[in-house]
């Protein structure tokens, strides 16, 4: 097999696996990635607004909200509207969330930044300028991305027979 079908093969390898993860999250326990890293978020952090939500998850604002709404209307996360200034709305975990969230599978990115505390300073190197090449190599230097991994859309909810969203 030539070099260049072995390298197309891994990276479509990495955006199979990617779906895969995406797909099993949505089937298994009806959440979306994106659902998924709000929730562990607020487990880690403790109630939020929307809008520090949204730049810890280099998501925008819009984006977190309909993240939100889906989730809140699943009894997942709740909306409290701060007693001192009505306008201001913290979200907070509800105990059906903390249970999704112990039920799912760890981030895909999670993993993979384990795996990669694994490897030497110049492999992580190594791979970091091979990456940065490959992206160059896809004109995909102006495609904007935060560092997790997730298929499509962040906000778009992964179609499933039992889906809510």
């Amino acid at each position: 097999m030539a070099i260049d079908e072995n390298i197309l093969r891994s990276i479509r390898r990495i955006i199979r696996a990617t779906d895969l993860q995406s797909r099993r999250l949505a089937s298994e326990h009806r959440l979306t990635t994106p659902q998924l890293l709000c929730l562990r978020l607020l487990a880690q952090e403790g109630p939020l607004t929307p809008g520090s939500m949204a730049k810890e998850m280099y998501l925008s604002q819009a984006t977190v909200t309909g993240i939100l709404d889906r989730l809140e209307r699943r009894g997942l996360v709740e909306r409290r509207r701060d007693q001192s200034d009505r306008r201001k709305v913290s979200i907070h975990l509800t105990p059906g969330g903390d249970d999704a969230i112990k039920r799912a599978p760890r981030p895909l990115h999670e993993r993979f930044a384990a795996g990669l505390e694994t490897l030497s300073p110049a492999e992580r190197d190594d791979i970091d300028r091979v990456l940065a090449k490959v992206v160059e190599l896809m004109e995909a230097r102006d495609v904007d991305a935060a560092p997790l991994i997730a298929p499509g859309d962040l906000g778009a909810p992964v179609k499933t027979p039992r889906n809510e969203d």
